[in-house]
Order: structure tokens, then sequence, then C-alpha cells
């Protein structure tokens, strides 16, 4: 039998050869190892050498060849990490960014500044942000919506793997439809992707997340131009809206928040310096 090395540097050959970089071939095909056998990257280091036995080479191979369809590596091993946590993926999920932690943290701080406790989480997806704002303040009353059926069916299972199942309302529906108002904070992580920038996607991306998840009109704002004022009919007085937003569109979401009659509108930006989560505050508030 091949050692568990010369496995992945096979398989990263075979990435290599379907177009994936060299770096991220490599790289992936130690992950995917990694995941099937629940080591670390110590364990990596240290046992690398050892002799595959089948189980590993009977799932390892197949995996490499839906890699090199591009399907993400998440996909694959069913699991990516958020905040510090595992949360279960599947096909039909967007998979959670780096980026949505920094939407996290801005929640975190409105959290503790204004002692918002009834929250909704709009289009959550696999739950990643209101299962984490669960867990990280236990006293919150999160309401989590989304369109698909599928995403919440995912949400759910993380909720009730990471225990915070009986502790979110799940709604099947468009936005805040059918939400009882007043809310102290809404959050979400919309659509943002412009339709036109569709073929410049990487495939990962582009031919295997969910496009109801990823674009949203020609300039990726059309969900958001629906969002900013419903969150400001659902909101009390003085309640906040927190959103990820895609490069570029700061300027144009300010202008809607300051339609809608948001104030105090705050940009954070993420490691590469674009204006991704802003934080503004409904009528009459006085958060800063």
């Amino acid at each position: 039998m091949p050692s568990v090395a010369a496995m992945v540097v096979a398989g990263a050959a075979r990435l290599r050869a379907a177009g994936l970089t060299p770096e991220d071939a490599d790289r992936d095909a130690a992950v995917i190892a990694r995941g099937l056998l629940g080591w670390s990257l110590a364990d990596w280091l240290s046992q690398r050498g050892r002799e595959a036995d089948a189980p590993f080479i009977d799932a390892f191979d197949p995996l490499i060849t839906r890699r090199a369809t591009f399907e993400p590596v998440a996909y694959l091993l069913g699991t990516r990490e958020f905040y510090g946590r595992p949360f279960h993926v599947q096909s039909g999920v967007l998979i959670p960014r780096p980026e949505t932690e920094l939407l996290i943290e801005t929640a975190l701080q409105w959290i503790s500044a204004t002692g918002a406790r009834n929250i909704a989480d709009v289009g959550t997806g696999s739950g990643c942000i209101s299962v984490t704002l669960a867990l990280e303040v236990p006293d919150l009353h999160i309401v989590a919506t989304d369109q698909s059926s599928d995403a919440l069916a995912v949400a759910q299972r993380n909720a009730h793997d990471l225990d915070v199942h009986g502790r979110i309302e799940w709604r099947h529906t468009d936005l805040l439809n059918g939400i009882e108002a007043p809310l102290d904070l809404v959050v979400s992580n919309p659509p943002y992707v412009p339709e036109r920038d569709r073929p410049t996607l990487s495939p990962d991306v582009r031919d295997h997340e969910p496009a109801l998840a990823l674009f949203a009109g020609d300039d990726g704002l059309d969900v958001i131009r629906r969002l900013i004022p419903d969150a400001a009919r659902h909101l009390r007085p003085g309640g906040g809206l927190i959103l990820e937003v895609g490069a570029g569109q700061s300027a144009t979401v300010t202008s809607l928040l300051s339609d809608a009659g948001f104030t105090n509108v705050t940009w954070h930006a993420d490691l590469q310096g674009i204006p991704r989560i802003v934080a503004a505050q409904g009528i009459n508030g006085t958060w800063k």
C-alpha cells in the first residue's frame, strides 16, 4: 500500500492536471486527506508517512475526482469552520466565509452596547450567523429566515449539533415577511454578487454554490434594496441593521440606508480593506 503522503502527492497531481493551481492542488489534496482521517495539522506532519489503508484509499480517490470538477472542498467533507466551530454544509447552501465573522464581531459589539435581545437573521443559509450569536449571547431571542427549505434544514441541523436548536425560531419566508415587529436588531449576509460578474467567478463558486444565495440583479443590490426598507419597518426606534455587502457597493448602500431613515451609518473593512460590513440605526436612535 502507498503511504498517505504518496496518495496526497498523486491526488494533487490529478488536481493540477484538472486546472487547479499548484498551490491550491497541494493544499486541497492534503486538506481532503486530513478531513477523512480526522487529523490535525500536527497529525499530518507526524503521520503522513504511514501506510494508507483500503478504506482511506476508497474514500480519497472519489473525493479527488469530485474536486477535479471544482466542487468545493467544504462540500466534499461536509463541514466548514466558522468562528472557531464546525458547521455542516452541503450542496445548495452557501459556504460560510471568513468575511462574515466580521459581521458577527459587529453584531456582538452592537448587542453589548444596546442590550439588543430580539434579533432576526435574514437569509440564514447554513445558520452560521444565528447559531453563532446564540452561542455567544445565551439570552437572545433569534428568528432566522430563508427562502430555501434545504438551507433551513441545514441550519437546524447545525443548531441541533451545537445545542442551540431550541433557542432559534425558524421561518421559511422571504426577508422579514410574517415576522412580528418590533425587532432590536436585523442582521443579514444577503445575496450581493452582480449578475454581470457571474462569468468572472471561480468555478468553485459559480458552478457549485447556490445562485439564490449569491446573485442579486445586475448590480448585486436587488435584495438589499428590498431588505433595507423592510428592516426599517420591523425595527423599533433606535434598532439596528447590520449587513454584509460587496466591493464597490458602499456608496449606494449608504444612500439606500439614508433614504430609509437610518442614521449613524458605520462601515467596517475586511482584511483586504474593502468596506464589507455596514451597521446603521433606525429612526430616532442614539447608538453610536
